[in-house]
């Protein structure tokens, strides 16, 4: 599986090599998945080496397992090098107790390039496959070796078969993402619907452990329950995620300075108390910004501050006396609207929680991040 969106910072693990200048990752994680799946292989090693209790089948176990995330880490380079080969730069490849996630810089720009990159990931898989399969025939199952190419079979197998299943968080759920946005001409609406069939994914996979052996007459498997549970958990969590993103995305396309900013007028830093608040109520403004000697927003009134003013010496308090200065760069352009506001406002807000807005050099509004999270949470 994969992500389009660069992490914040490194994924914490060991970083084991790199690749198109992308580290590759082994997470902590890793070392737990790797633990557990020796011990869950290790019984059917031993019946198949006709009970044998030594090491040997721990090894034998290991090996399965350093197997199969090897193809993990196959999956992950080809969703990385497509990316890379569409525009898009890879940031980094790890492999985690789930498996492994590839992180990209910047977005799909179109429907096709999100479509390839998520599909060669599973194909890759069904390649090894298919290689590993050929080889185990040549070979035979009758020895550890056959009966490692055999199981890599198998595991790539399920791998490429699963994970395209159309439902986010696998890889045939941002196919679908692309479909839909293709079809719709909106990329969150894709987004949602890929989310959605991913949760009924998730329940379908717990449902398959519990509800087929009850019509076959069957008690459950308590494994097959348990491993369902975890796995259709991680689904749920995954297409979750993703229907909440979606929907902030598209939340984000709708935000303008209207939506998350209060309007405001600039007035001189000499001006008083009293002649800003006429300035205000005569342009229908709840904010005034103070601007500089050379006209830049220098801070802002703090409202709270100017209401315990008496009204008798407004005339005579200065506006700077109730003034909660900007730092230089506290602005951005009114004009700006969607995604391009909420990342202009990001940059703005990483030294001042509040900023001004512009139009044509003038100040038309003020904006607190708190504003735009709460409007984009709505």
């Amino acid at each position: 599986m994969s992500t389009n969106r660069p992490p914040e910072r490194r994924t914490p693990g060991w970083v084991i090599g790199r690749v198109v200048g992308a580290p590759i990752i082994l997470a902590p994680s890793w070392v737990l998945a790797a633990v557990v799946l020796t011990l869950f292989i290790a019984p059917s090693v031993r019946r198949w080496l006709g009970g044998d209790v030594g090491p040997r089948i721990y090894v034998v176990a290991l090996g399965f397992v350093v197997l199969l995330f090897a193809s993990v880490l196959v999956h992950e380079l080809a969703h990385g090098l497509m990316a890379r080969a569409r525009g898009q730069q890879p940031r980094e490849f790890v492999l985690t107790l789930w498996g492994g996630h590839t992180s990209f810089g910047g977005v799909s720009p179109t429907p096709l390039t999100s479509i390839l990159v998520a599909i060669v990931g599973p194909v890759s898989n069904l390649v090894l496959a298919a290689a590993f399969s050929a080889l185990a025939r040549q070979v035979g199952t009758d020895s550890v070796g056959g009966l490692l190419l055999w199981s890599g079979a198998v595991s790539n197998g399920f791998l490429g078969l699963f994970n395209l299943i159309p439902g986010l968080p696998l890889d045939g759920g941002w196919v679908l993402e692309a479909v839909v946005w293709g079809v719709t001409k909106n990329r969150h609406t894709g987004t949602v619907v890929a989310g959605w069939v991913g949760r009924l994914v998730a329940v379908g996979v717990l449902a398959w452990a519990l509800v087929v052996p009850l019509l076959d007459g069957r008690q459950p498997d308590i494994t097959n329950v348990i491993w369902s549970a975890l796995i259709g958990a991680f689904l749920w969590s995954g297409a979750s995620a993703a229907v909440q993103g979606g929907r902030r995305q598209k939340a984000v396309q709708t935000v303008t300075l209207a939506s998350v900013g209060r309007r405001a007028v600039g007035v001189g830093h000499t001006d008083s108390l009293a002649h800003a608040g006429a300035v205000a109520a005569a342009a229908g403004a709840e904010e005034v910004v103070i601007l500089s000697p050379d006209g830049r927003p220098a801070a802002y009134v703090d409202r709270a501050a100017a209401a315990s003013v008496p009204a008798d010496v407004a005339g005579t308090t200065p506006v700077t006396a109730v003034a909660i200065p900007l730092p230089v760069g506290a602005f951005v352009d009114g004009t700006l609207t969607g995604p391009a506001l909420v990342g202009a406002i990001g940059e703005a807000t990483k030294n001042s929680p509040v900023v001004a807005a512009l139009v044509d050099g003038k100040v038309v509004g003020l904006i607190r991040a708190m504003d735009v999270v709460a409007a984009i949470r709505s």
